[in-house]
């Protein structure tokens, strides 16, 4: 290499090193998202997004991504600001922001479009309707939302609540005591308590499952939801977490497999074809419905919510009904275009 090139490399090089110096790295905001319960298929695709980038694409850099212990408690985490953003069922965060005004938490996207509440009994306890449940065992953890929405299951479907004895038991018992028989029934989501259930050796065809949904209870169920303070101090971040979530969950509905594999990074000790099937069960039954279908992932229908927070404040009781705007906000939305599940 001749002098004159040295000379113009070496110019080459301090000028691009100078130029690294003036120019600042691209802003990335700390995020910390807390999830709602123990690391299964249906929270897979959060971890796809981490993987694949997809936060870092849009200046988040997710500090945690942790599992969770029911969606009251997340919605505690992000209300404490110790997480800035949480994945939790919408009748919970319905709950709490009625109980504190002024500190209301909004739910910026939804997922769950139909709620996978469920009674889930044994065909061979002789339990082939709702009403059968009169006179029966049943067990749920205190916090379990479906066990929280009871009475007003019961009530839709002629059932007197006070008929059906209730144990509180700790989430990691509940299917195990269906399965040898110890209760009649159990609250749970369909697909977390089936597969635990199939994964116990409970046939499937000795499993029988009452949806919410079919029963007269239209409603939504997890979100994800974010802190106060993030949505007024940086908005662009909600609204990026909620892209790159978004285009992640896309990703999954085209191939489950690699949201699972993308888990089985950080829960290695999952059973892929389990957790797989449970993915599955959750994007065709709660995920992809018709309305997902046919406007895009996300979004609510606000004559719909309007109906959920009516039931809402019945079922807890609560001592204020909010309005629509009060649970949701749909500004941190791509255009529905974007938001196209197929």
């Amino acid at each position: 290499m001749s002098r004159l090139s040295k000379i113009s490399l070496g110019l080459t090089a301090a000028a691009a090193l100078g130029l690294a110096a003036i120019t600042p790295a691209v802003a990335q905001t700390n995020i910390k998202f807390s999830l709602d319960f123990v690391l299964q298929g249906p929270q897979a695709p959060f971890f796809l997004a981490d993987e694949k980038g997809y936060y870092k694409a849009e200046g988040l850099n997710l500090t945690a991504l942790d599992a969770g212990r029911g969606s009251a408690d997340t919605i505690g985490r992000v209300a404490s600001g110790v997480y800035d953003i949480g994945f939790g069922d919408l009748n919970a965060l319905i709950e709490f922001n009625a109980k504190n005004p002024g500190k209301e938490i909004p739910a910026v996207m939804m997922v769950y479009d139909k709620a996978p509440f469920a009674i889930l009994s044994r065909k061979s306890k002789n339990i082939s309707k709702p009403t059968d449940l009169m006179g029966k065992k049943a067990a749920a953890p205190s916090f379990d939302a479906g066990f929280r929405l009871f009475n007003l299951f019961a009530k839709t479907n002629g059932i007197d609540a006070s008929k059906v004895e209730w144990a509180n038991v700790a989430p990691q018992l509940r299917e195990p005591m269906l399965a040898r028989n110890e209760t009649d029934a159990i609250s749970a989501f369909s697909f977390t308590a089936v597969m635990a259930l199939k994964g116990l050796g409970v046939p499937e065809s000795d499993i029988q499952v009452f949806m919410y949904s079919d029963y007269g209870l239209d409603l939504y169920s997890n979100t994800v939801i974010a802190s106060p303070e993030l949505v007024k101090n940086n908005p662009k971040a909600v609204a990026g977490f909620v892209k790159a979530s978004i285009k992640a969950w896309q990703d999954a509905v085209k191939n489950p497999a690699s949201a699972i594999a993308a888990l089985k990074k950080r829960e290695p000790l999952i059973n892929e074809a389990l957790e797989l099937e449970r993915l599955n069960l959750a994007i065709k039954g709660f995920v992809m419905t018709p309305a997902v279908h046919n406007g895009g992932m996300g979004g609510v229908d606000a004559a719909r919510l309007a109906k959920n927070i009516d039931l809402a404040t019945e079922g807890f009781a609560l001592p204020r009904k909010l309005t629509p705007d009060q649970v949701f906000n749909p500004s941190f939305l791509p255009p529905a275009v974007e938001r196209k599940l197929m």
